[in-house]
């Protein structure tokens, strides 16, 4: 690795940070549009991401690279399983959102990285620090709390853990970037979306061009969806990974906020125990991974 590629820049964080932010505002762009049903919600998701997807690509001339996946079956086939989870990701936190689970959601994605180590050293052998494991065991803690108060599963959270942890593992795979790796998936997502938006518009069910406010909000979820992975996929080829993995609590800790103060979910109980739990856990996680990148160098 070289120097370069080992060190923060100044526009790199502007970029993640952007990012982060824009995904921690996005449940009030969401909550906006719970009066529409999440699938409609999704499908328009997907359609209008490809133009503003597209443009970047065409504009930064990376539109060879698809080519790469689309000659090849195997590099194909991994394109259409991460296309298949990231489109339950969304649908599972777009209906969240409008059923007032945001609180559940946050704490999916807080879970996340933890998730991700674990995932690594199951299934990529790669070794987990004693202080990872004792991460780990905390939010697993946590979960059981939140289980034995409930009595039921955190099925939210862990829904969105388990699509988005295994997005990140088969995305590992794919040989292109990450700019034309969404573009493919979206592409790949669209020819049902658009069927679907059809049927909705064709059965009078379907809420795109019935009123000015909806049509607009709905055009612009492919901005909501595209602009903050295009600040983040830039931003994270001009950052360390630690730095990346401090950043990446800026959206579940917003996502959080907006939830409690803003949307007034409860929070209270078991919640009070668990998340102070898997904020521990992120903590100890975090300290754990800058020892490691120190000793690295």
């Amino acid at each position: 690795m070289t120097k370069s590629e080992n060190t923060d820049s100044l526009q790199g964080l502007a970029f993640a940070t952007t990012a982060y932010v824009l995904w921690g505002f996005l449940p009030l762009y969401l909550k906006a549009l719970s009066h529409i049903p999440p699938t409609e919600v999704l499908a328009h998701r997907v359609i209008w991401s490809v133009p503003v997807a597209g443009a970047v690509l065409v504009a930064t001339g990376r539109t060879r690279d698809l080519r790469t996946v689309l000659t090849n079956p195997r590099n194909l086939g991994l394109a259409l399983i991460t296309a298949t989870l990231i489109s339950i990701n969304w649908g599972i936190y777009i209906w969240a959102i409008s059923v007032e689970q945001t609180v559940e959601a946050a704490l999916g994605y807080y879970i996340n990285p933890l998730f991700s180590i674990l995932l690594g050293a199951l299934l990529l052998g790669e070794s987990m620090s004693r202080a990872q494991w004792v991460a780990v065991g905390l939010a697993a803690i946590a979960v059981l709390i939140l289980t034995a108060d409930t009595g039921r599963l955190p099925l939210v959270a862990l829904s969105l853990m388990l699509t988005w942890g295994f997005y990140a593992l088969f995305k590992k795979s794919l040989p292109i970037g990450p700019n034309q790796g969404f573009l493919l998936e979206v592409l790949i997502l669209t020819p049902p979306a658009l069927a679907y938006v059809v049927w909705l518009g064709m059965t009078g069910k379907g809420h795109f061009l019935t009123s000015v406010n909806d049509t607009w909000m709905l055009l612009g979820c492919g901005v909501v969806t595209a602009v903050p992975l295009m600040f983040y996929a830039n931003g994270a080829k001009l950052l360390r990974l630690s730095t990346i993995g401090i950043l990446q609590y800026i959206a579940p800790t917003m996502i959080f906020l907006v939830a409690v103060l803003v949307f007034k979910e409860p929070f209270g109980g078991a919640k009070l125990i668990a998340f102070p739990l898997i904020w521990l856990a992120l903590i100890i996680y975090t300290t754990s991974m800058f020892r490691q990148m120190r000793r690295n160098r």
